[in-house]
C-alpha cells in the first residue's frame, strides 16, 4: 500500500511540474548578456550556453559584447531556437587554436565554435581558428538545421567552415569567409549570398559532400571571391565524395581561376557523378572550364533560388529574409 501510495504522489508530483513548465514560461531567463569586464551576466560564452533551458519556451537571445572570447563553445542539439548578437562585427571575436593532430583531435573535434540547435541565428560576430596553416582547423562546425548566419567573419586557414549535417540546411548573408584548401567542406545544403570568399594559397574553396539523395548542396549567389596577390590558380572546389554539388551565380570572379575552373580529386570516376555548375559569373574567362561542368542557361539557373533551394517553409523563410537584429541600448557599454 505504501508504495502504491508512494507511486501516485510520484506520478503527481511529475505531472504538475510538466505542467508548470509548460505554463509558466515566464519563470525562465531567456536574454542574456556576456561581457569580458563582467558588466554582463557572464563573462564567457559558454557558461551562458550553460545555463540555458533546453527546448525553450520562447527563442532565447545571447548579447555578445565586444571583446576576444578566447575559448572552445559548443551549442548542443537540444539548445534549440537560440541567437547569438555581437555588439560589431569586428570586435566580437571568438577564438581558439586546436587542429587536427594535436593530441588526440581530428578535423571534426578541432573546431572553434560548434553549433547543434536547430534554428540558430548568429549576427556581427567573427569566428577564428588561429591556429596558422598546420593543417585542417576549423573555425565553425554548424551541422544544426535552419541556420542563419549574416554579417559575420569566419577566419581560418584549411576546413574554415564545416557545414555538416546530412539533412541541413543553413545560410550565410553579407559574411567573410577566408581559407586556403578546401576551406567551405561539409555535406549540407548551404546557400551564400552576398559574401566574400578569400582564397590565401593556391588551392580548392570548396569540397561539398552532398549525399546522393540531394539535389542541392553549395549554392554561391551574388558573392565575390578574391584572393591574395601570390594565388595564381584556383579552383572552385573538388568533391570530398562521389556526389558534391556546388554552383556559382552570379558571382565575381578573379582572373586567378584556373581554366578548367573544377578538379575531379584525382578520380575520373567523380566525373560522372558530381554537379559543378556556374551561371552568369564575371572576371573568370569559361571557355575552358571542365567539360563535365555545367555553364546554366537562364531557365536552369531559376533552379538555384534561394526558396527552391532552401524551401518555403514560412517560419525558415522568414529567419533567412528577416531584417538584422539591433543591440539594444541598455547592454552598451
Amino acid at each position: 500500500m505504501r508504495i502504491r501510495v508512494l507511486f501516485f504522489a510520484a506520478m503527481f508530483f511529475l505531472i504538475k511540474s510538466g505542467r508548470a513548465q509548460t505554463a509558466n514560461p515566464s519563470q525562465y531567463k531567456y536574454i542574456f548578456t556576456v561581457a569580458k569586464d563582467g558588466s554582463g551576466d557572464y563573462k564567457y560564452i559558454q557558461d551562458a550556453i550553460d545555463a540555458m533551458r533546453v527546448y525553450p519556451l520562447a527563442p532565447i537571445t545571447l548579447y555578445i559584447k565586444n571583446g576576444v572570447y578566447n575559448e572552445k563553445i559548443e551549442l548542443p542539439a537540444n539548445n534549440t531556437d537560440v541567437t547569438f548578437i555581437g555588439e560589431s562585427v569586428d570586435k566580437t571575436i571568438i577564438t581558439f587554436n586546436d587542429y587536427s593532430g594535436r593530441g588526440k583531435l581530428n578535423t571534426f573535434t578541432s573546431y572553434t565554435a560548434k553549433i547543434s540547435g536547430n534554428r540558430f541565428v548568429a549576427e556581427n560576430i567573427t569566428f577564428v581558428n588561429s591556429a596558422g596553416p598546420v593543417g585542417q582547423a576549423v573555425a565553425l562546425y554548424v551541422d544544426a538545421d535552419k541556420a542563419v548566419f549574416r554579417n559575420c567573419r569566419f577566419l581560418g586557414n584549411q576546413d574554415t567552415i564545416f557545414a555538416a549535417g546530412e539533412n541541413a540546411r543553413q545560410y550565410f548573408s553579407d559574411c567573410y569567409i577566408e581559407g586556403t584548401t578546401d576551406f567551405i567542406f561539409g555535406p549540407a545544403t548551404t546557400y551564400f549570398e552576398r559574401c566574400r570568399i578569400h582564397c590565401k594559397t593556391n588551392s580548392f574553396i570548396t569540397a561539398a559532400n552532398t549525399p546522393k539523395d540531394k539535389k542541392f548542396g553549395f549554392v554561391f549567389r551574388n558573392c565575390t571571391i578574391t584572393a591574395d596577390t601570390s594565388v595564381s590558380q584556383l579552383y572552385l572546389g573538388r568533391p570530398w565524395r562521389s556526389y558534391a554539388r556546388t554552383a556559382f551565380i552570379e558571382c565575381a570572379l578573379p582572373v586567378c581561376i584556373a581554366p578548367a575552373g573544377w578538379d575531379n580529386w584525382s578520380n575520373p570516376e567523380n566525373e560522372k557523378t558530381t554537379y559543378y555548375a556556374e551561371y552568369r559569373n564575371n572576371g573568370s574567362e569559361t571557355k575552358q572550364r571542365a567539360a563535365w561542368t555545367h555553364q546554366l542557361s537562364d531557365k536552369e539557373a531559376l533552379q538555384f533560388s534561394i526558396e527552391n533551394v532552401l524551401g518555403t517553409d514560412s517560419s525558415w523563410y522568414r529567419m533567412i529574409r528577416s531584417k538584422a537584429f539591433e543591440w539594444p541600448a541598455k547592454t552598451k557599454s
